[in-house]
């Protein structure tokens, strides 16, 4: 399937789905990377696991930020479009990509949000710029091979509780999914417009990490929906199932190496 078919499939359909997987956690240079491997061995044993979104970004940015111009190219393509995007990635950058208004959910959290590690007052708040430098100071030690002393148990006190805030994302302790809550149900509510519509399931680098949120859901509805055409790419879980066959595409390539191409 070329690239002026995809984007003609885009542009005949009156909505858009689009999922976006572990890809978009930049999967496939981390694990290549040394250094990023090492941190997060260290960040596990140390029981740091809240930390691991973060960390994914960082190691990400430094290699080369990728992420962000596939995310603004991708929104520039659906800019027309009535779309919603649903992603299991946690990289902070696919919240500040410029998406139509309450058309993202974030459903494993983010990088860019923190919570009171007990979850006493089921709030969450953005990551300040001040701990982001913190976090990053950790990170630059943590690539050179060692956690820091001291280390970063925290990054405030909670204002509730005085217990500990860690990022808001689903290795936290306690995860609060009140964080994303009210942007599902906007998912939810723009889900039940699509029946009976010409719809394009867009499945982009959705492995199995987390399938009961994004491939099993997208399969159900494409599945459902007489109209719809899927499109699902993914650098080796590319295959449609068989009740899909003749609804769409199975495309073998790193998503986001696809979108720079497309």
């Amino acid at each position: 399937m070329g690239t002026e078919d995809i984007l003609a499939e885009i542009k005949s359909s009156d909505m858009v789905l689009v999922g976006l997987g572990e890809d978009f956690d930049d999967t496939l240079r981390l694990r290549d990377c040394s250094e990023y491997l090492r941190g997060k061995d260290l960040l596990q044993e140390s029981g740091y696991h809240w930390l691991i979104p973060a960390w994914n970004e960082y190691c990400s940015a430094r290699l080369e930020d990728i992420i962000s111009p596939v995310l603004k190219k991708l929104a520039e393509i659906l800019e027309d479009k009535n779309y919603f995007v649903i992603t299991t990635a946690t990289d902070s950058r696919i919240n500040g990509a410029p998406w139509k208004k309450d058309r993202l959910v974030m459903p494993c959290g983010t990088a860019g949000r923190k919570q009171c590690i007990s979850d006493c007052s089921h709030m969450t708040e953005d990551v300040t710029a001040g701990e982001r430098e913190r976090l990053n100071a950790f990170f630059a030690e943590l690539f050179a091979g060692h956690i820091p002393a001291g280390g970063m148990a925290e990054l405030v006190r909670c204002g509730q509780c005085g217990a500990a805030m860690v990022l808001n994302n689903i290795f936290a302790e306690n995860y609060n999914e009140q964080g994303y809550m009210e942007q599902w149900l906007l998912y939810t509510k723009w889900l039940q417009g699509t029946l009976n519509r010409r719809l394009l399931v867009l499945e982009l680098g959705v492995g199995m990490n987390f399938p009961s949120v994004i491939r099993w859901p997208f399969e159900k509805i494409a599945y459902f929906n007489n109209k719809a055409v899927f499109i699902r790419v993914n650098e080796k879980l590319y295959q449609m199932t068989e009740e899909l066959s003749g609804k769409g595409w199975g495309i073998p390539k790193n998503a986001i190496a696809w979108l720079e191409r497309l």
